[in-house]
């Protein structure tokens, strides 16, 4: 625990202006990003007496080991840049919104030739139209089921579609006339884009007029007694009214605003977010944090509106934002806001009227997400808390293992040996410094054994010696290794996370005795006392440490227990991964992979010019070079690479047992 004071910098160097400050720890590691009007009176307010803080602001400042500051000309610069660092360094004591749950939106992939419509979650892609986030995806597919009436839209996949197109029949949604079938022809492409179109604009709320047109078009043809075409009409508007009628205006003014809404209380808070567009609900969504820092609500609700907005621009920002409190510098983050869209935005408290009265519906969401989320959070910071001291109590720490690490060990009958590293902070998992691990056999040059077969012990002393010499190697990078204190300025010290750069004060191993025997024993030679070690075995769940005959048995009901199974679950769980797409890529090898320098685009189109590896295999290299790209230096690398390969197991007709000649004859 390091004494502020000991780092406080000196009177009059802190410049009085807007800037942005940084604090480190003892490894150069940013802890906490901050901005401020006046940076001089800011950062006066950390170096307080520590009994005057508040209890996280005063542990922020004991983690802590120095503080930087960056000057900006305006107070927008400073909360643009605040909102770069927090994404970019992730500060642990920084206030961060996590969604409970991955949002479904309703997606029109406007970046195809044929557009299609379909759920979709995760990152936004480039060229994609959304409209959401909802809080069902079964609430999406029942409205585009309605709309698909009146917008046939594509909605299959491209397999799918390829394979309508080259049958030359559309699916069913093409014979019951919810899709316009342009895999078969039946609409050309321009007339399907403009469909999808017409689709996007009905669901961004221009609902009026379009069904006002369909009316106009009803009335005409039933005066024509076109009376087929005019029952039609009516049931197109009548599956529209009721695709409307999902989301009930809430605002009568047609009002285009998205409504944030705070509960909270001393150790976390909730916020819940309604997107309102043509005065109608659309989207829906809640995030909950942990309060890791002494902020308000003023606080919360400009981290929330950096969150929601620091990605998005033009239309997904609205005109209008309403909220339970102004940030700070209310007038700053409107002027942020207003960037990211390209217009003015109103960032505003609603006073009077229905949007205080939706105001108020969204705060009972956050009131009664914040309850739920209390109820079943597995992340509570007081069950974490008690889950770390149970964990030092039964392992007989020092201190609670603010840092653990878990290592495993994966392979399938002893092919392609793989380990992982997870990594739990405050008994949470750190998905950014979560490693992997090829078995190699050897550590740096020293070769300790040969990598073959299942010698899960020998593998977890590799891996375990492997990512503590990176460790030895940062520290002494940094200078840490030599008289214990960090240089002012390194190369390479810019506050990220670098790999393998911070210890942890338990090591957690998937296994028994002997793995747990084989990590210390690795830790022992490279001269490192100063973390523990211990390992969860599956059969019993039992917690074995280095050198005791016994196991320690927690209580089946104990919270340290359950970290510790899922610490290592995640761990196992990452490891399978790796080693499931490592054998997966093994299988899929092809002799090209043997040419340097040839990348998959080129691989591509040589197989695409040729047909197959087996008409590539009997090209000449002269015939190799017609191939767009490739000269006849290439050309002669790919037809060395192909003359050197294992030829091809032979073809096996399942259904008879006979082998298949390569001229498509049999042999038995």
């Amino acid at each position: 625990m390091a004494d502020p004071s000991s780092y406080r910098p000196k009177p009059g160097q802190i410049p009085d202006s807007p800037g942005v400050y940084k604090f480190r720890d003892e490894h150069r590691r940013v802890i906490y990003v901050g901005k401020a009007k006046s940076l001089r009176q800011r950062l006066a307010n950390y170096f307080q007496p520590l009994t005057s803080l508040h209890p996280r602001t005063a542990t922020m400042v004991t983690t802590a080991a120095s503080v930087e500051w960056t000057v900006v000309s305006t107070e927008v610069e400073a909360l643009q840049l605040e909102y770069s660092w927090i994404k970019e360094f992730d500060p642990r004591f920084n206030v961060k919104y996590r969604d409970d749950k991955s949002y479904p939106y309703l997606a029109v992939t406007m970046n195809e030739e044929f557009p299609r419509v379909q759920v979709m979650r995760g990152h936004k892609k480039k060229g994609v139209r959304y409209f959401g986030p909802y809080a069902h995806a079964w609430a999406i597919r029942e409205t585009v089921d309605l709309m698909l009436r009146v917008f046939p839209v594509r909605t299959c996949s491209a397999g799918v579609f390829r394979n309508a197109a080259s049958a030359g029949r559309p699916c069913l949604l093409g014979y019951i006339g919810k899709c316009s079938a342009p895999c078969v022809g039946r609409v050309t492409p321009e007339e399907h884009r403009e469909l999808a179109d017409d689709f996007c604009d009905f669901m961004a709320g221009r609902t009026g007029t379009y069904i006002r047109r369909l009316e106009k078009q009803m009335m005409i043809a039933a005066e024509d007694m076109e009376y087929e075409k005019a029952a039609r009409l009516r049931d197109d508007i009548e599956a529209l009214r009721r695709a409307m009628e999902k989301s009930a205006v809430v605002l009568a003014d047609a009002t285009d605003a998205d409504l944030i809404a705070l509960a909270e209380d001393e150790l976390e808070a909730a916020v819940q977010i309604f997107h309102v567009r043509g005065g109608r609900v659309r989207g829906q969504r809640g995030w909950v944090t942990d309060k890791v820092e002494a902020v308000g609500t003023a606080g919360l609700v400009e981290h929330a509106l950096q969150q929601l907005y620091g990605e998005e621009s033009g239309d997904t920002v609205p005109k209008e934002v309403l909220v339970p409190a102004l940030p700070e510098d209310a007038e700053s983050v409107s002027a942020w806001l207003s960037g990211r869209r390209g217009s003015l935005v109103s960032l505003r408290v609603p006073q009077r009227g229905d949007k205080k009265d939706l105001m108020e519906t969204v705060a009972r969401n956050a009131q009664q997400a914040l309850v739920l989320h209390k109820t079943k959070r597995a992340s509570d910071l007081t069950t974490r808390s008690r889950a770390l001291e149970e964990i030092a109590e039964a392992l007989d720490l020092d201190s609670a293992p603010l840092r653990i690490e878990c290592f495993d060990i994966s392979h399938l009958q002893g092919e392609d040996v793989v380990a992982s590293m997870v990594v739990f902070e405050d008994g949470l998992p750190r998905k950014s410094e979560y490693r992997r691990f090829q078995i190699k056999g050897r550590v740096g040059d020293t070769q300790i054994w040969h990598g073959e077969g299942q010698d899960d012990v020998r593998s977890m002393h590799e891996v375990i010696s492997r990512r503590f010499t990176r460790y030895l190697a940062e520290k002494e990078k940094t200078g840490e290794w030599v008289d214990g204190e960090v240089p002012a300025e390194t190369p390479e010290d810019d506050g990220r996370p670098r790999r393998f750069a911070y210890p942890p004060q338990l090591v957690v191993v998937d296994g028994g005795q002997p793995q747990v025997a084989a990590a210390r024993r690795a830790l022992d030679e490279l001269g490192i006392d100063d973390v523990a070690v211990c390992g969860l075995a599956k059969r019993l769940e039992e917690v074995w440490l280095p050198g005791d005959d016994d196991p320690v048995v927690l209580p089946r009901s104990s919270e340290g227990l359950y970290l510790l199974q899922r610490v290592r679950d995640t761990a196992h769980d990452f490891a399978i991964r790796y080693q499931r797409s490592k054998r997966t890529k093994r299988i899929r090898t092809s002799p090209l992979d043997a040419v340097p320098g040839l990348g998959e685009t080129r691989k591509q189109a040589l197989i695409k010019h040729f047909g197959s590896v087996k008409r590539l295999k009997q090209a000449t290299i002269e015939q190799i070079c017609e191939v767009p790209g490739f000269g006849r230096k290439t050309a002669e690398a790919v037809a060395v690479a192909l003359a050197q390969a294992a030829p091809a197991a032979p073809a096996v007709n399942t259904a008879t047992g006979e082998i298949m000649e390569d001229d498509g004859g049999t042999t038995a």
